[in-house]
């Protein structure tokens, strides 16, 4: 769910911003560039709480926060300032960067050691397969909504980290995975 979430977002917000909120394709890039450099942020620091939080409560409170962001972004006014633009994909990445680390940390070390690889393979599939499904509900939201469906994307992605929040605070009743 998370990373169908991320790649609903990231791929309509190019559209939802040059097509609806009428930005240049430069403005777009520099816009979207506060995802990635919060999730650069807080990606180490997600790692470095992974010793002292339980990973599926660090998972749900980013999720949680990416979620937080995207309805941010389905709530923008019809000409908002960058800055209400800003905030809300700072938190999606922040959020994003909480969840990613502890996550990819719990997956690989609840393998056994001369399992890792496999534990890697899933890692990388699952996110694969979440990615692929997000890029391709993003086109069947614009051909089904048209203009509209970059907003219906951007709703999806809220409600689907919503749901891999949820998800991944139900670990926390599970014992701590061994580092």
């Amino acid at each position: 769910c998370s990373f169908c979430a991320q790649m609903l977002a990231m791929v309509s917000l190019p559209f939802y911003l040059q097509t609806v909120l009428g930005r240049s394709e430069v403005e777009t890039g520099l816009l979207l560039t506060p995802w990635p450099l919060a999730t650069m942020v807080m990606a180490p620091l997600a790692g470095y709480l992974i010793e002292r939080v339980h990973a599926g409560l660090l998972g749900a409170l980013g999720l949680f926060i990416m979620a937080a962001g995207l309805f941010s972004l389905v709530l923008l006014p019809a000409s908002p300032a960058d800055i209400n633009i800003i905030w809300p994909m700072i938190l999606c990445g922040a959020g994003f960067g909480l969840f990613q680390s502890p996550n990819n940390h719990t997956i690989i070390t609840s393998a056994p050691r001369e399992r890792s690889g496999g534990a890697s393979g899933m890692l990388g599939t699952a996110r694969l397969l979440g990615q692929s499904s997000g890029a391709a509900l993003v086109a069947l939201m614009l051909n089904q909504f048209g203009d509209n469906g970059t907003h219906v994307s951007l709703m999806a992605a809220a409600i689907l980290a919503v749901i891999a929040a949820c998800i991944s605070g139900l670990r926390i009743t599970q014992p701590r995975s061994r580092a």
